[in-house]
């Protein structure tokens, strides 16, 4: 059995104990301190490690050893600049200091990584722990179930912006694009195609067909934009492209005739050969005093049917047309 007196048992039951010797100087750490990596303050003075922050009657480590009654509140004077309430208890020419964190405690287990085993089994610190560990992991669950719900509804969001069958952006997802432009004043080209011939393909293949052909469309839309434009499919045949910050009319028709003349080429499916092709009619924000969504995608759908009237295949402008609109 060890030594009541002796400084394994004080370690065991004060782990955040210092002694001094009769100088003042400190020839032993409890364990928790050294685990709080203060080991360079063995042999240093009391006085050049710890302030007295109170009780203010008392400055000096010999007026604190003469008062072993005194509880004192203790702050070191270098980093970590923690502090400590101490009481100090005389022993055989010796001077033994028992540490606690007080309403610093919970910061000094965050900082130091602490554990029950670094506080005297009888103090309320344990009881503290166990609540922190608690509340540490209800926080952490709250932060996981916030992060699923928060993907859930990112999810769901999507979902719903999403059309089922080409993974284009829906009408829904467009108008909130197009708003956003308009508000954000950021110029863009609001491009509306259908397809040539697509009933065709229903008819007389099937509905499998369609779609099959339907999503060979989506791919050669997806493929001449940009990740910061909009493709969508508003209806069964029909799509509205929206080009941010595009606005040269040279260029957007180079664009529409380019996916024209792709979507022009023969589609295989099973053993039928399926041929479609698109018309498409266009507005520029730019063309507008103040851009309307609704009057640019209606502008659009005129030009559309311009080109479909010019005999499909086509692309055309809604400004070289405004004059036959304003007759309607």
């Amino acid at each position: 059995m060890p030594d009541f007196n002796s400084q394994e048992v004080l370690d065991h039951l004060c782990p955040l104990n210092l002694r001094l010797d009769a100088a003042g100087q400190i020839v032993h750490l409890g364990p928790t301190l050294s685990k709080m990596g203060l080991e360079a303050l063995m042999g240093e003075t009391f006085d050049n490690v710890f302030a007295i922050e109170r009780p203010g009657t008392i400055t000096t480590f010999e007026h604190l050893a003469s008062r072993s009654s005194t509880r004192a509140h203790l702050k070191l004077r270098k980093s970590p600049r923690i502090e400590f309430k101490a009481a100090v208890v005389p022993s055989g020419g010796e001077t033994i200091v028992t540490l606690s964190f007080g309403t610093g405690t919970r910061e000094a287990v965050e900082k130091f990584g602490l554990s029950k085993s670094d506080f005297a089994a009888t103090d309320l610190t344990s009881e503290l722990l166990y609540v922190l560990e608690a509340k540490s992991a209800v926080v952490a669950e709250s932060r996981n179930l916030n992060r699923r719900l928060d993907a859930a509804r990112n999810a769901a969001e999507q979902i719903a912006q999403t059309d089922a069958l080409t993974g284009l952006q829906n009408r829904r997802a467009m108008t909130q694009y197009l708003d956003q432009l308009i508000t954000s004043r950021v110029p863009f080209a609001c491009m509306h195609m259908d397809l040539d011939y697509f009933k065709r393909i229903n008819d007389t293949f099937g509905h499998a067909a369609g779609d099959y052909v339907l999503r060979a469309v989506a791919q050669v839309l997806n493929s001449e934009t940009r990740a910061e434009d909009c493709v969508a499919r508003i209806g069964g045949d029909e799509f509205v492209l929206i080009f941010v910050r595009v606005t040269d009319p040279v260029f957007l028709q180079r664009i529409a005739q380019r996916m024209i003349t792709k979507l022009e080429e023969p589609v295989q499916f099973d053993q039928h050969v399926c041929c479609i092709s698109a018309s498409a009619g266009t507005s520029i924000s730019i063309d507008y005093p103040i851009p309307d969504p609704d009057v640019m995608l209606s502008d659009a759908d005129r030009a559309l049917y311009a080109s479909k009237k010019a005999g499909r295949g086509q692309h055309r402008f809604a400004k070289d047309h405004q004059s036959e609109f304003s007759k309607h």
